[in-house]
C-alpha cells in the first residue's frame, strides 16, 4: 500500500515552522553519524542513539505540553528515518521468539534497531536472544499489545506498518495534542478511546491509570467535555432504546426467561410494572417501555456508575465482566465506558466530598441499596481520540486507529479487526 503522508493532515502549514526545524535538526544528527570514520552505516548510531531514550511508563498525562514538545522531536525522528528509507517489512510468517534461529531475526533486529527499540550494539545475527526479546517487549508496550516476546499476528500487524504511516499519524495527533494542551484543570479524568486508558492527572502528573472498555466500532464512544458531578453507588441499569432493540428484544425471542434471569424489569406509563409474558416479542412494541435493572452483582454496571451531564447520555461505570479488561480489543461496550479498578477512581473523585472515603464507599456497596452522591467539587472529564504520541525521547507510541479518524485503512489493521 503507497500512502502519501500528505493525505494525514490538511492544513499542515500551522506546523510548517516547527517541522522544517525540527527535520533539519534530525538531519544534522544523521549527518554527523554518517562522516563519523569510527563507526559503520548511518541507521547503527542513530539507532544506538535512539535506544538510550526514556523508559515506556511514565507519569506525564497525554494532555501536556511536554508531551507536544515529545511529539515535535518525534516528527523530526521518523522524517529523518523515512528520509532514509524508512525501515524494512519483517516476514509475518513465523512465530519467532526466545531461542529461535532463524534468517528472519536479522531483518527483526534491524527493524527494531532503526525505531530505536533495539541498541546497534546487539549486532546482527539470526538469533532471537534475550536483547531481542527485551527489544520486542518494548516494542510490544509502545503499541498497547501484550508484552510477550513472541512475533505473533498483531506484532507483526504493528510492526509492518510503514514509517511514512507512523509519521502522517504522529502529525494527525499533534494537531489534536495542541488543541488540549492548555489548563485543563488541578484534577481531571481523560478517557483516551483508541488506547481505551483512563488517566486521573492531579497537579500535572498521572495520579492512576486505568484500562478501560469503549465502545464497539458500530457503537462508538463519542468525544466530549465535560464534568464529573455524581457517583452512583449500587445503580440501576436503565437499558437504552438502541440495547433494547438490538439485544434484548432478540434474545427473548430466544430465552423468554431472560429478563427474569437478568433481574430485568420492564416498567410501563407511571412506573407500573408489566409482566414480560404479556408482550408480544416477535414484534418491536417493547422498545417503547421501560428496562430497568435492579442493583446487583449482575448489574450491567455493577458497583457504581460515574455521571456527567452529556447530550450522547454516556457515562462511566463498572462491569461483572472484570475478564474483559484482559482482552487485547477492548473495544465491546455500546458507547459508555468501562473502568478497571474503578473503586480507585471512584475513591479519588470523593476525596473532597466529606463523608465519603474509601470505608463508607466500600460500607454502602455491602448494602446493596441505590446511594447516589454529589460530588462537592466536580471533577473535569475529557474523552479523547489520541492514536499516536510520544512520552519522551525516542518513545514514541501508538494504537490502531479504531474509529478510522486518522483516515488511513492500514493503522485499522493490527489489533482493532
Amino acid at each position: 500500500m503507497k500512502t502519501d503522508r500528505r493525505t494525514f493532515l490538511t492544513g499542515a502549514g500551522a506546523m510548517a515552522a516547527t517541522a522544517v526545524a525540527g527535520s533539519a535538526h534530525a538531519q544534522d544528527i544523521i549527518r554527523d553519524l554518517i562522516l563519523s570514520p569510527k563507526r559503520g552505516s548511518w541507521n547503527d548510531q542513530f539507532d544506538a542513539r535512539a535506544s538510550e531514550g526514556g523508559k515506556v511508563a511514565t507519569n506525564l498525562p497525554i494532555f501536556s505540553p511536554e508531551i507536544v514538545s515529545y511529539v515535535e522531536q518525534a516528527i523530526s525522528q521518523y522524517m529523518g528515518i523515512q528520509g532514509q528509507g524508512g525501515w524494512p517489512m519483517v516476514p509475518a510468517t513465523k512465530k519467532l521468539r526466545l531461542g529461535v534461529v532463524d534468517p528472519d531475526v536479522d531483518m527483526l533486529r534491524r527493524r527494531l534497531m532503526i525505531s530505536g527499540d533495539l541498541s546497534s550494539s546487539a549486532g546482527i545475527s539470526p538469533a532471537f536472544d534475550s536483547y531481542v526479546d527485551a527489544a520486542v517487549k518494548r516494542f510490544q508496550a509502545r503499541h498497547g499489545l501484550p508484552e510477550d516476546g513472541v512475533m505473533g499476528a498483531h506484532t507483526y500487524a504493528a510492526m509492518n506498518v510503514s514509517a511514512s504511516v507512523r509519521l502522517g499519524q504522529l502529525e494527525t495527533n499533534l494537531v489534536r495534542l495542541r488543541s488540549m494542551s492548555g489548563f485543563l484543570g488541578d484534577r481531571y479524568v481523560m478517557v483516551n478511546i483508541p488506547a481505551a486508558q483512563i488517566e486521573a492527572v492531579e497537579n500535572g502528573r498521572v495520579v492512576s491509570r486505568h484500562t478501560a472498555i469503549v465502545g464497539k466500532i458500530d457503537r462508538q464512544t463519542p468525544i466530549l467535555n465535560s464534568q464529573i458531578n455524581e457517583v452512583i453507588v449500587n445503580p440501576y441499569w436503565n437499558a437504552p432504546e438502541s440495547i433494547v432493540r438490538k439485544d434484548i428484544i432478540p434474545l427473548m425471542r430466544k430465552n423468554p426467561n431472560y429478563l427474569k434471569d437478568n433481574f430485568i424489569r420492564i416498567l410501563g406509563p407511571g412506573g407500573v410494572e408489566v409482566d414480560p409474558m404479556t408482550i408480544d416479542w416477535n414484534t418491536e412494541e417493547a422498545a417503547k417501555l421501560h428496562f430497568r435493572q435492579d442493583p446487583g452483582k449482575i448489574n450491567a454496571m455493577a458497583s457504581v456508575k460515574i455521571n456527567f451531564p452529556n447530550p450522547h447520555a454516556v457515562y462511566m461505570h463498572d462491569t461483572p465482566q472484570q475478564s474483559l479488561f484482559n482482552n487485547l480489543m477492548r473495544f465491546d461496550s455500546s458507547g459508555c465506558v468501562r473502568v478497571q479498578n474503578v473503586r480507585d477512581l471512584v475513591t479519588w473523585l470523593l476525596r473532597d466530598t466529606p463523608g465519603w472515603d474509601r470505608q463508607r464507599f466500600e460500607q454502602t456497596i455491602k448494602t446493596g441499596e441505590s446511594t447516589p452522591v454529589a460530588l462537592s467539587t466536580p471533577v473535569p472529564v475529557y474523552f479523547t481520540y489520541i492514536s499516536a504520541w510520544s512520552t519522551g525521547d525516542r518513545v514514541v507510541h501508538f494504537r490502531d486507529d479504531i474509529y478510522g479518524r486518522d483516515g488511513v485503512e492500514e493503522l485499522m489493521l493490527s489489533s482493532a479487526l
